[in-house]
């Protein structure tokens, strides 16, 4: 199993529209695509206006086709249009459990 961890920094004063339109719009198609969805965040201390995904995966390969028929569906493209123009800044790390890792 990976773990996928998706960092946004979102334009100040604009997270409330982001996490808003998301879930309205873009999570179900996450949901129906990507399926494995641990966690979505805000942050309250240090740096604001981040939200942070967990999504897990079997393998890179498991995610890679799974991102690929995301891509392809018209109905993300159409999500994309709303919310670009929100986020300063994303970020994306593959994360790998160790041994002793609850999420294995």
């Amino acid at each position: 199993m990976i773990v996928e961890e998706r960092d946004y920094t979102v334009k100040p004063g604009k997270l409330p529209k982001f996490v808003s339109t998301y879930e309205k719009l873009g999570l179900p198609i996450q949901l129906e695509h990507l399926g494995n969805l641990l966690g979505y965040f805000t942050s309250e201390i240090g740096e604001l206006n981040h939200v942070v995904a967990w999504w897990s995966f079997e393998s890179l390969d498991d995610r890679q086709m799974r991102r690929g028929r995301m891509l392809a569906d018209p109905r993300w493209a159409d999500y994309l249009l709303q919310v670009t123009d929100l986020i300063d800044l994303q970020k994306n790390r593959i994360l790998s459990p160790v041994a002793f890792s609850p999420l294995r």
